[in-house]
């Protein structure tokens, strides 16, 4: 019986994660709740699982998980605000079940270095995908990484014709029903270029050997090449509670969690590559990987703002991404350590408001 303590329980990984553990009480109980500001929401999923310990707020979550006795944290917290909670985690000793890919982005070396080796377990369905790939074969025969993307509501249009998109059209995902901020970064493809250096950090494999393939019926959720010419691919019909059941009980697996392929039915899956020009953020991404420091807590700052600001009616769509680029260029790297991440997010904050005030 694992305890289970779920960070961002009101949300979407959060609220499908209780799901999966109301499913397998024999397998799972509950110790711990966190949210951001859903008070109601929070004391209701407190009252129905019988849990004691809940939180509101970031700087709650970090006493939580410092104060109860967990075996696994899941942290389903939406953005970099998660950092804190994601290294209170790991300081626990508690396996870290990490929806959360922005405090890995952000804190990158600072988060591996507090992580022993097996302790993050990727939630993302796209690396929780890799890491399954992963027991195929050693580390030395992997050739590289291929996470797949929908491509988004835009996939197949050129750069010019995305001008005018508005922030209805960027909420209009093919595939997944996500938040405000990570449906508009899955329409950019800056979710993309986050989750690739996510992978790189994850898995230890350089950004010339992580691609990205659009895959349009998100069935395929990633695949890893082995020097053999092999490829091992995770396919499964696009739920969560997959890849969620697996961080909690990594490295078993929970019979029944969801439904299989159809093998009975004919289907078509397509791949496509990247149209880099009409969708800069990936390669813009690898870029602030490789420059590490606190370039990727920079890029996840600076787009945060400009999202936002789209969806306030304040710039155009092309803008969000342009936006990250300008400060990105103006960026001074600063120390990686956690004060350092934190001052170079805020500069970032504010040189995007500045930019975007032009």
């Amino acid at each position: 019986m694992r305890r289970i303590t779920v960070l961002g329980s009101t949300g979407s990984i959060g609220v499908q994660a209780l799901d999966v553990i109301e499913a397998n009480p024999h397998l799972f109980t509950l110790v711990g709740l966190s949210a951001g500001s859903n008070r109601e929401l929070l004391a209701e999923q407190a009252a129905k699982f019988g849990v004691e310990h809940t939180a509101l707020g970031t700087d709650e979550s970090v006493q939580l998980v410092q104060d109860i006795e967990t075996d696994v944290v899941l942290n389903g917290i939406t953005g970099s605000v998660g950092l804190g909670p994601t290294l209170a985690a790991l300081r626990s000793g508690a396996t870290l079940a990490l929806a959360n890919k922005e405090s890995l982005i952000v804190g990158g070396d600072l988060v591996k270095a507090a992580a022993r080796p097996g302790q993050i377990v990727p939630v993302d369905s796209e690396h929780s995908a890799i890491a399954q790939a992963l027991r195929a074969g050693s580390a030395d025969e992997v050739r590289r990484l291929v996470l797949t993307a929908s491509g988004g509501p835009f996939r197949g249009r050129s750069r010019e014709s995305l001008r005018d998109v508005t922030p209805r059209e960027a909420l209009a995902h093919p595939t997944w029903d996500m938040g405000l901020v990570v449906t508009t970064n899955s329409s950019t493809l800056v979710n993309k270029g986050l989750e690739i250096i996510e992978a790189h950090l994850l898995f230890d494999v350089g950004y010339d050997r992580i691609d990205v393939a659009v895959h349009p019926q998100s069935i395929v959720h990633s695949m890893v090449e082995y020097v053999d010419g092999s490829t091992i691919a995770q396919a499964s019909p696009p739920d969560m509670r997959l890849p969620i059941s697996l961080g909690l009980a990594w490295p078993d697996r929970v019979p029944g969690v969801g439904a299989p392929l159809d093998w009975s039915t004919a289907s078509t899956w397509t791949f496509e590559p990247l149209d880099d020009e009409a969708f800069p953020a990936v390669e813009l991404a690898k870029q602030v990987g490789r420059a590490a420091s606190t370039y990727p807590a920079v890029f996840n700052a600076a787009n945060e703002q400009a999202v936002h600001a789209f969806h306030e009616g304040r710039i155009g769509y092309l803008d969000i991404v342009d936006t990250i680029r300008s400060v990105v260029d103006a960026h001074t790297p600063e120390a990686s350590d956690l004060a350092g991440v934190l001052d170079a997010e805020r500069w970032a904050r504010t040189e995007a408001d500045r930019v975007l005030s032009r």
